[in-house]
């Protein structure tokens, strides 16, 4: 059963609830209509948590930073894991990861929909841990690859529900305070990754994986017990099995599958050239396979669509759904790319290079939180989106000055506004996305939220890596006077070889070391500088954004299960349209 909060005169309520209906058959964000409050505005105090919210929302963290401690945490460990394991399949160890956590959110988000929060949520869980122990047990990379593909599809669902669960928790005006919450407990696990992966991987990397097992089943135990959302079950298992998108989702997962891996085949560490087919021919069909699922999920036979067209029909969620993604690859952009920085031309050890970013990671934390409760207080997100963007375009810009002999107190202030800039971003975008949608549409915009924020990370990767090898080389050729030299460093090896020749640049003689320096210098502030151009192209965006005002009720079919009852789907209808009915006749 829906829950709803009355705040207002009866008038005020029929508007509101004719409000999301018009969002529903997708009228644009420019009408006058729909720039209007989608629900009270004066709502009353809102009232004290209860002990299960408390303990749901503590829970979401822990997942957050189990999820994030594994992501960085493996990758220190890599090279040792290869190592042992005998292979050169290091770049699929990692990528297996990020395309199965990509490509299962709309589809799981679906499901959501269908079968409720709870146990897609435990089921998620259950999916790391499992994936967790067949990674830590693997005795081949065969076997690593599919625990980490395992563990991906798991942690796709994880980031999602952490997201979609605090939607079914508390009204959009006060998400972001705990969108915050959960980020900030991430980007802890972020910072805490590299070194405790280096600690446990120096005795034996396979704890890396064997710690999230333990941890996955206390928080399955946690969610089991405690996690009770409502949920409008359908009457029989058939008619529930009969709503998912079954067409739409092979076509969705397919597609982007073919995509990400010719987009990672031709990457950061390219295993072939971006002319080879074997690169061109995933990117194409991935393309076609994405156009022949945006036909089918607007046609008369996708009944219910598992990414709705009406998502992108409002100016809000278009220019949201792009400021997502450029966020997400900035944000590792950032953090790929300055440990470069610290390698390349200050000659930093892995260990160095992971220590000095933290000046960035660490404004993210605090930045984060005082955001999300800021947009709580305030209910505006486009000063937000407007500061964020404009920070991220100076920090950007700073940072193709960065030399050899800049200082640290340079460096660390360059950093500390990238982060700043970033960290007022990421609680923010969320809500004004479902601020112009209806509250139903929360799962499958959250879904697919969450995938063009997985999405942008691999982006965030491969273009700025393809700059700087094509940089590179590009100024080797005119540059670096040693044919032995230029040869080492050509075709991606110079990205490559900072982090495993920290002695590289160091051991060159002084002539040699001052080119390559030079031709290392003037590389990463190419990356820099096509950086800024997507920092801009995100402060452009926001000025197709309106502010609609942010709701400060919560109606929705999945909140906190209180006792009150279970509905069947047939039930819960038959009750909207007889609301329907009632509100046409008054």
């Amino acid at each position: 059963m829906a829950t709803a909060v009355d705040t207002g005169p009866e008038k005020s309520n029929s508007k509101e609830q004719i409000l999301p209906s018009i969002a529903a058959t997708n009228a644009d964000a420019d009408s006058p209509i729909t720039a209007l409050p989608v629900g009270p505005q004066n709502a009353s105090p809102t009232p004290k948590k209860s002990w299960a919210f408390k303990v749901t929302i503590l829970s979401l963290c822990l997942v957050s930073l189990v999820v994030t401690l594994d992501a960085t945490s493996i990758a220190i460990a890599l090279p040792k894991i290869a190592n042992e394991l005998k292979t050169s399949e290091y770049v699929w160890m990692a990528n297996c990861f990020v395309l199965s956590q990509t490509v299962v959110q709309p589809p799981c988000a679906q499901l959501c929909n269908i079968f409720g929060r709870r146990w897609p949520m435990i089921l998620s869980l259950t999916l790391f841990a499992i994936g967790s122990g067949i990674a830590g047990g693997a005795r081949n990379v065969g076997a690593l690859i599919a625990g980490r593909t395992i563990q991906g599809a798991g942690s796709g669902g994880l980031n999602l529900l952490s997201e979609l669960i605090i939607c079914d928790l508390v009204p959009l005006r006060e998400r972001s305070k705990y969108f915050g919450m959960v980020l900030s407990v991430g980007a802890l696990g972020t910072i805490l990754g590299p070194p405790i992966g280096g600690v446990i991987a120096q005795r034996d990397w396979r704890w890396i994986f064997y710690l999230n097992v333990p941890v996955a089943g206390l928080v399955i135990l946690v969610m089991f017990f405690f996690l009770r959302l409502k949920h409008v079950r359908e009457p029989s298992i058939r008619r529930a099995l009969l709503r998912i998108d079954w067409i739409g989702s092979f076509l969705f997962i397919g597609a982007t599958s073919s995509f990400l891996f010719g987009l990672i085949s031709g990457g950061t560490s390219p295993q072939y050239a971006w002319s080879s087919f074997r690169v061109i021919v995933p990117i194409v069909l991935g393309i076609v396979g994405w156009i022949v699922f945006y036909i089918f999920e607007t046609s008369r036979f996708c009944l219910e669509p598992s990414v709705p067209s009406h998502l992108f029909r409002t100016r809000n969620s278009s220019a949201g759904f792009y400021i997502t993604f450029t966020s997400s690859m900035l944000m590792v952009w950032v953090a790929y790319f300055w440990p470069v920085y610290f390698q390349s031309l200050h000659s930093a050890s892995t260990q160095q290079a992971g220590t000095n970013i933290l000046p960035y990671v660490a404004f993210l934390i605090p930045v984060s939180v005082v955001a999300g409760v800021a947009l709580t207080r305030f209910g505006q997100y486009l000063p937000f989106h407007f500061a964020g963007f404009a920070l991220c375009a100076l920090g950007l810009g700073l940072n193709t000055l960065l030399t050899q002999h800049t200082n640290t107190a340079t460096w660390a202030t360059f950093q500390a506004i990238n982060g700043i800039g970033l960290a007022m971003l990421f609680p923010s975008i969320l809500p004004a996305i479902l601020a112009a949608l209806p509250e139903s549409s929360a799962a499958t915009a959250t879904g697919f939220f969450s995938f063009l924020r997985s999405f942008g990370l691999v982006w965030g990767i491969t273009i700025p890596a393809l700059i700087f090898n094509n940089e590179f080389d590009r100024l080797a050729a005119q540059r670096i006077d040693d044919p032995v030299l230029r040869a080492k460093l050509a075709n991606g090896n110079a990205y490559e070889s900072v982090g495993a020749e920290t002695s590289l640049v160091k051991g060159l003689e002084e002539g040699s070391r001052e080119q390559v320096v030079d031709v290392y210098t003037r590389a990463l502030r190419m990356v820099w500088i096509v950086a800024v151009a997507f920092a801009v192209s995100g402060f452009l965006s926001v000025f197709v954004e309106r502010n609609i005002p942010l709701r400060t009720s919560l109606d929705t079919e999945f909140g906190l299960d209180e006792g009150g009852g279970k509905e069947t789907a047939d039930v819960v209808r038959e009750k909207k349209s007889e609301g329907r009915t009632n509100d046409s006749l008054a």
